[in-house]
Formats: C-alpha cells, structure tokens, sequence
C-alpha cells in the first residue's frame, strides 16, 4: 500500500480512497453541465464521478495501463494519454480542470500550471489538491513520500496559482472529522500512522485496525477554510480571468 495508485474495493486502502473522494464530492457542483479535463486521472474512479454531472469529462494520464483500464472499465470517459506537461488539447477547449493529489508528482509544477491555464476557457476553474507539506512531510523541504517530488503549503501554492495567471477563488483544507479524531486517539494518536506501520510490517492487520479502516467515509473529513496549515489536504478553486489583462489576486 503506497496510497499513490488509490482505487476503489480495497479494504486495506479505504481510508485513503475516501480522503482522495472527498475533493471529488466537495467540488463536483463546479462540473455540473461543463467540459472537463481531469489531468492525471489515474484509475479513473473521480472522472467516472465528475461523468454524473458533466457533459463531458476528457481523462489524461501518462501511464499506458491507468488509460487502457479507464478506457475499458468507465465508458464515459473520453481517455488520452499524454504528458501534463504538454497537454494535448487546444487553447481554450475545456470549463474545468481538474487535478487531484498530482502536482506533488510532477518535476515542472509551474509548466503545468501554464498548460491548464491556456486549455482553460476565461473564466474557467481550476479545482486542485495536494497533500499538505506542513503535515505530510513535517519539519522537512524533501518530501518523506519517494513518489512526490516537490510538496507545497498553501503560501506555495498561491503564490505558483498567482504566477501562471490565476486567481484563487478558495484555499481550504481536508481535516479529520469528529469520528476520525476519535480513531486517531484509539490509535495512539495517529490513526494514519496506525496503518502505515502495519502495512510497512508486512503482517496481517489487527482485527480492529481493519474494521475501523472499513468504517471511513466521506462524511468524517471535513473542508473548511480554517487553520489551514494544521490541514492534511489542501483543496484549492483557481480562476482564469474573463478578460485578457486582469490582473490575478489572490484569496
């Protein structure tokens, strides 16, 4: 378990899968009746998602199996596969771009930044989350995950939004609900922990730990604005302005 290919119908991986859902329920409201891009769509479980109120949902990924397996398994994804570095479609050809839990993947954040700026129409959104670095990566610039590459707070990823154009709309921040703070306190104070340190040891799963990694939901996160930098994920909305020469401000 890596958490970095999340997919749906692993019990040992639920906890995971809901807090990488929560940023697709939070900000499905935004997709309604658009054309979107979900760039980095990996498994393809949130596009399917955004397909129940969008009119159209493109997914991109670089890796060849992710898009044979949404190609396959969710029809009403229009799959590419490309580069984020260079996506492949025209200027101004999509309402919403969507990028969760990727950027702190990529080598040239502020490249992509510029190529989901320019597909974006004016005044098209785009919807963003990463791990927080505050919390994930405590106490250290070089990210504890050998998957990521650069993580960010949320002073960092205003200020690269700002930078390739956009304007933030909001910046809030995915929090353990009441019934997970509960779990981290069962747990020794890290229900996260809990189950990074069995799966690191390679050993069947206390009966407890799995039951209480089965009960998560969607509804024990919370996204709210408040103390940010205490958040585990943060989610951001960033705008393209309608009109050439706006002057981007942040929020």
């Amino acid at each position: 378990m890596t958490g970095e290919r999340t997919v749906p119908g692993i019990a040992e991986e639920n906890y995971w899968f809901r807090r990488h859902e929560v940023a697709y329920e939070a900000l499905a409201k935004r997709c309604i009746d658009r054309v979107v891009l979900e760039a980095g769509s990996g498994e393809g479980y949130g596009a399917n998602m955004i397909a129940d109120v969008a009119s159209v949902v493109v997914g991109l990924d670089y890796d060849l199996s992710a898009a044979t397996h949404v190609s396959t398994r969710y029809p009403r994804v229009r799959m590419l596969r490309g580069n984020l570095a260079r996506l492949p479609l025209r200027d101004a050809s999509v309402d919403v771009v969507v990028n969760f839990q990727v950027i702190e993947h990529l080598w040239d954040q502020a490249q992509f930044l510029s190529e989901c700026f320019r597909v974006l129409t004016p005044g098209g959104a785009l919807l963003i989350s990463t791990p927080n670095r505050i919390t994930f990566s405590p106490g250290r610039d070089t990210p504890l995950n050998p998957f990521h590459t650069r993580e960010l707070d949320a002073g960092e990823l205003i200020e690269l939004l700002v930078e390739a154009g956009f304007t933030v709309e909001t910046m809030t921040g995915v929090h353990h609900g009441r019934a997970l703070r509960e779990l981290d306190a069962k747990h020794g104070g890290s229900f996260i922990d809990a189950q990074i340190e069995r799966s690191l040891a390679g050993e069947p799963w206390p009966q407890d730990l799995t039951e209480d990694v089965a009960s998560v939901g969607v509804a024990d996160f919370e996204v709210d604005p408040s103390d940010i930098d205490a958040s585990l994920d943060l989610v951001a909305i960033a705008i393209k302005p309608a009109a050439a020469g706006t002057s981007p401000v942040s929020g």
